[in-house]
């Protein structure tokens, strides 16, 4: 009898110590694939189309009760959205290599890869090009690929992402990433579910873009950044942009953010201040620096709100809400930072701040007490995939990876849904 008690201790030892367990685990990641086009073949592939499903949304404008809807390296969807509650698909305007928009008047200028087009939107189901500056944008990055364009040669160098899915077997023991997201640069199916205003007085309208953009208007200037220059485009005929100056920059500038008479630049490694007083030669002011991360940032009064996050191309681990006094430009002071999850686009509508958590969702907040943001969150939408908003008068508009949503904002406790439109692709995409 003894004997067989201790072969009963004995050998649910062995089975802990003797063998390993293994488990599935299922990745999804980028890949790149080399791809090259000639300038020819790029410049002839500029049409309007028949309204096209979202498939894979970047940033969005909006102008006159029209969505303009990036659908990245592929063009611009347009939406009638007159009746907010049931937004009409118009057309489709394809322009390989675009990323971003802005409007003035009827006029829509969009990046071609290294062209700058302009486009004639006075009827939006027959939308005509009507003039291009070309090679003025040597490089750019779309998804954490680098695209090139070779001037001499004609040739533009681009990488191709897919996105690839595979299950492996791993010792349940190890690798294990209790926070789910980014490890050793794949990522986890859970985790990655994943405004422009003239000012100068004139009789001039333009569009109103998210936190994201990478173009902004001015006086009689388009301004538009890439990773490490400001290009400026004089549009005083906007049917005919003209280059103007080009701004030096660090490397890793991201978004453009107008207010007033400023120029607020988002990059990786820091907010920088432009004086744009004499709107042809901004001049810099101030650096106001931190971790490299993500950065967009926009600005009520002498306030403004930066959001770090880490992840993708952006490296760092910081993910917050920087508070910063604007009050003497020259010397931007940090008020207070706040933890946040993964923070993206964001946008006020003062007194109420919206910031965009990726794949945790949407936040709003009261902000009139700036040193206490974190006790004022008046409410979190979680069931949804955010990358930016725009916050307008009585609605807000947000675009994710999970597509285009559209709230009534007139209570900003109980933002309520007034219509979505999806995408036609995987959740991990």
């Amino acid at each position: 009898m003894k004997t067989n008690r201790l072969l009963l201790f004995i050998l649910p030892l062995l089975s802990l110590t003797g063998c390993t367990d293994n488990c599935k685990e299922t990745r999804t990641f980028r890949r790149y694939s080399p791809v090259s086009f000639t300038a020819t073949q790029l410049r002839l592939g500029v049409q309007t189309e028949a309204p096209q499903p979202l498939v894979n949304p970047g940033k969005i404008y909006t102008k006159d009760q029209f969505l303009f809807i990036n659908e990245l390296k592929q063009g611009i969807h347009i939406i009638d959205n007159r009746n907010p509650s049931a937004p009409k698909p118009v057309a489709f305007i394809r322009i390989p290599g675009n990323g971003d928009i802005a409007i003035r008047n009827n006029i829509l200028y969009a990046d071609s890869y290294m062209d700058l087009i302009a486009f004639d939107i006075s009827n939006p189901s027959s939308v005509q090009a009507i003039n291009r500056v070309q090679d003025v944008f040597p490089n750019g990055s779309f998804e954490g690929g680098w695209w090139s364009y070779d001037a001499p040669n004609q040739m533009l160098y681009d990488q191709k992402v897919s996105y690839v899915t595979e299950t492996v077997d791993t010792n349940c023991d190890e690798g294990v990433n209790p926070a789910g997201g980014w490890t050793g640069g794949i990522f986890s199916s859970a985790f990655f579910n994943s405004a422009s205003s003239d000012n100068s007085g004139s009789s001039t309208t333009n569009g109103v873009a998210g936190s994201m953009a990478r173009f902004a208007l001015y006086d009689d200037y388009l301004y538009t950044v890439n990773q490490s220059a400001m290009q400026l485009f004089n549009i005083k005929n906007p049917a005919e942009p003209k280059v103007g100056n080009k701004i030096q920059m660090s490397w890793g500038i991201e978004t453009i953010f107008p207010y007033k008479d400023k120029l607020f630049i988002g990059s990786q490694t820091g907010m920088h201040i432009y004086d744009n007083a004499n709107p042809e030669k901004p001049v810099l002011l101030s650096v106001f620096q931190h971790a490299r991360v993500c950065d967009p940032v926009v600005v009520h009064d002498n306030i403004a709100y930066v959001t770090l996050r880490s992840g993708n191309q952006c490296g760092g681990f910081t993910n917050q809400l920087d508070v910063v006094d604007i009050t003497d430009l020259v010397n931007p002071r940090l008020l207070k930072s706040y933890p946040m999850r993964n923070p993206h686009g964001l946008g006020i509508s003062y007194p109420n701040l919206f910031i965009c958590e990726g794949a945790y969702g949407l936040k709003s907040f009261d902000i009139r007490d700036v040193m206490n943001v974190d006790r004022n969150l008046l409410q979190h939408i979680e069931n949804l995939n955010a990358f930016d908003v725009i916050p307008l008068e009585k609605s807000l508009l947000l675009i994710g990876k999970d597509g285009f949503y559209q709230f009534d904002a007139s209570n900003p406790r109980q933002l309520r849904q007034l219509s979505h439109i999806p995408v036609s692709r995987p959740t991990y995409y």
